[in-house]
C-alpha cells in the first residue's frame, strides 16, 4: 500500500496563505473612508460592468478585492443572509457585526479544510446615525477579522496606500474632499501617474438619505466632485 503524500500543518498553512496573497495582490485597491455626512469608498475599476462595490442592506455595503467569481458569490451570499435575518427577525437586527462574523467563518473554514483557499480580501462596512455609529470590518483571506475607525483599505500595495492616508486624513471631510483623497491615495501606486476618472468606481453610504443609503456615483457627478475639492 502506497504511503500517502505527507505535508507538515504548518508548510500547508504557509503555503496556502502565500497562494491567496499573491492572488489578492494582482487585485486593484479599495479604499474605504469616513467623511462628514457618512462613508465613501473607493476602488480602482476599469471594468464598467464588473463591481468590485455594492450594497448589501439599509446601511451596509461590501467591497471586495481578488478573485472576482469569489468575492462576487460572497457578496450574493451576504445579501442572502441579510434579507433572510430580517425578514425573520427585523431590519434593525442585520448588522455589519453579524454579517463580517458569518465571513469570517464561511472563509476560515474553506481556509482550513479546502485544498484551494479563497482569493479575496472584503470589506463591509455601516454607516451609522452619528459618525461614532460607523462600523467598518476588514474580513482576510484566512478569516481573520478586523475593525477599522476613520479609513480601510484592501488590496494590492494597501500598506502603502494606508500610509498614505495616515498622513493626510482629517476628519469630517466634506464629500468633494473626501473622494480627492481617496484618489490621491489610489494615485500613491500609480508610478507617478493620474488615475482617470473613469477607472474610478464609487459609491457612498449617506446617513442623510431617507431609508435605503446605499448611492453609486456616475463617472460625470464624480468629475464635478473631483473640480470642486480643486476649487476649494
Amino acid at each position: 500500500m502506497a504511503m500517502p503524500f505527507y505535508v507538515a500543518p504548518d508548510q500547508m498553512v504557509q503555503d496556502k496563505a502565500e497562494y491567496a496573497k499573491k492572488g489578492i495582490a494582482k487585485g486593484k485597491s479599495i479604499v474605504v473612508l469616513e467623511y462628514k455626512d457618512g462613508i465613501i469608498l473607493t476602488a480602482e475599476n476599469p471594468s464598467a460592468s464588473l463591481n468590485k462595490i455594492a450594497e448589501i442592506y439599509d446601511r451596509i455595503a461590501f467591497a471586495g478585492v481578488g478573485k472576482y467569481s469569489e468575492f462576487e458569490n460572497l457578496r450574493k451570499a451576504g445579501v442572502r443572509y441579510a434579507d433572510i435575518k430580517g425578514y425573520a427577525y427585523s431590519r434593525e437586527d442585520v448588522t455589519t457585526k453579524s454579517l463580517a462574523n458569518a465571513y469570517s467563518e464561511v472563509i476560515g473554514n474553506i481556509f482550513t479544510r479546502e485544498i484551494k483557499p479563497l482569493e479575496v480580501e472584503i470589506l463591509v462596512t455601516e454607516v451609522g446615525e452619528d459618525p461614532q455609529q460607523n462600523q467598518i470590518y476588514h474580513i482576510s483571506f484566512d478569516g481573520s477579522i478586523s475593525d477599522h475607525h476613520r479609513y480601510a483599505v484592501i488590496g494590492g500595495q494597501a500598506e502603502k496606500i494606508s500610509s498614505y492616508l495616515e498622513r493626510h486624513y482629517q476628519e469630517n471631510l466634506e464629500l468633494p474632499a473626501a473622494l480627492a483623497l481617496c484618489k490621491a491615495a489610489l494615485e500613491t501606486v500609480q508610478s507617478g501617474n493620474s488615475l482617470p476618472e473613469e477607472n474610478l468606481e464609487v459609491a457612498i453610504l449617506d446617513r442623510n438619505r431617507e431609508g435605503r443609503k446605499f448611492r453609486r456615483i456616475p463617472t460625470s457627478e464624480i468629475g464635478e466632485l473631483l473640480r470642486q475639492a480643486r476649487k476649494g
